[in-house]
């Protein structure tokens, strides 16, 4: 097929990037592989290297660790809070030392962190900060979208998220001092995009840099699916809200508690879960609930109590909520093609277990 484009920064990145820029209002957003690759991408713009230390929590998927450990660099854990899963704000200054240079505070289920806390202390400090917002696209937080609140933001698009295209991600630049840079560094190493732009008239190796572009197929996927993307909201949100509205006397009655949104934040329905009142609960829950068909699980390991954790990181403070629990977490089935029916089937199959359980 003549003049058609396969490889990266084509006709649908383009239309994906238009996109980005029209809805969340960033200063910038460059497609990528993946989220962790957009992670990658923005420790290395923010210039950490070997003997740094950047504050992240410890309930997150690797990704929001191994960026920083892939350059030299320290990831301190920070203990969460019970409510929402996210790193608590208030115990942040006092994981700060000389060598801490950026904060990357991760949006756990679409629902934000405490952003101004948070943005406040990074000011005082001089720290960058680096939103991990891989399933927080169309949530927000007083009013502004997660992801464009920090220096940078990075967005995923695996096939768990709610918008996705099988593996990528997007690196949103909000500060446009970085916003050169993080061409070159996408680009190889090279001023290609510039070239592409015709700025120059030829290009060569700038910087550090690696072959971080989404292909045009991934690309074209992941455009159909923003354009589709206040539906996909919509209906997640519903379903979100009927397992909200039937489990609510399950909850009462029993040792559950039910996922948190704090006011000011308003998620996308990116996960449902409950937790349960101990962890041997949970695990006699899960494979009874698989028993009867339904897919529950639970979510991270802690990555301080890992063994690449224990190595590359360290736990500033006491670990008082993130072990406990993350060990307690059960979380429901959840996808666009869920109807009224497979949710009911859930909330009744849950409403014959737990008391089974219970006694």
């Amino acid at each position: 097929m003549k003049g058609v484009k396969f490889s990266g920064d084509g006709e649908y990145n383009k239309k994906c990037t238009a996109w980005f820029n029209n809805h969340l209002n960033p200063s910038r957003a460059l497609l990528t592989p993946s989220g962790t690759h957009a992670l990658e991408m923005a420790v290395m713009l923010a210039g950490i290297g070997p003997g740094d230390e950047v504050i992240i929590p410890s309930y997150t998927f690797t990704s929001t660790a191994t960026c920083v450990v892939m350059q030299g660099a320290t990831p301190v854990f920070v203990d969460i809070r019970p409510d929402t899963m996210n790193i608590d704000e208030v115990l942040i200054e006092d994981a700060i030392t000389e060598r801490t240079r950026a904060i990357i505070p991760v949006h756990y289920g679409g629902v934000s962190c405490d952003m101004d806390h948070i943005l406040e202390i990074a000011g005082r400090h001089k720290l960058v900060v680096i939103e991990d917002a891989a399933q927080g696209l169309m949530a927000t937080y007083k009013g502004r979208h997660l992801g464009t609140m920090g220096d940078f933001g990075c967005l995923s698009f695996h096939e768990t998220k709610n918008i996705q295209c099988g593996e990528g991600g997007a690196l949103i630049i909000n500060n446009m001092e970085y916003y050169e840079r993080a061409e070159i560094i996408r680009e190889k190493g090279t001023d290609r995009s510039k070239f592409w732009r015709g700025e120059i008239d030829k290009y060569s190796w700038i910087d550090a840099g690696s072959s971080y572009l989404i292909s045009e197929l991934s690309a074209a996927f992941l455009y159909a699916q923003l354009e589709m993307a206040e539906e996909i909201t919509y209906h997640r949100l519903a379903i979100w809200e009927e397992y909200r509205e039937g489990l609510s006397e399950l909850c009462r009655e029993y040792p559950l508690t039910m996922m948190q949104v704090p006011e000011g934040k308003i998620h996308n329905a990116h996960i449902f879960y409950l937790k349960t009142g101990t962890a041997a609960l949970r695990d006699e829950l899960i494979p009874e609930l698989h028993r009867r068909g339904i897919w529950a699980v639970f979510h991270y390991v802690p990555l301080h109590s890992a063994a690449a954790g224990k190595k590359y990181g360290r736990f500033n403070g006491k670990d008082l909520y993130t072990s406990k629990d993350s060990a307690r977490i059960l979380r429901l089935p959840m996808y666009h093609c869920m109807d009224a029916k497979d949710t009911a089937r859930v909330i009744e199959e849950l409403r014959s277990t737990v008391p089974s359980l219970t006694g």
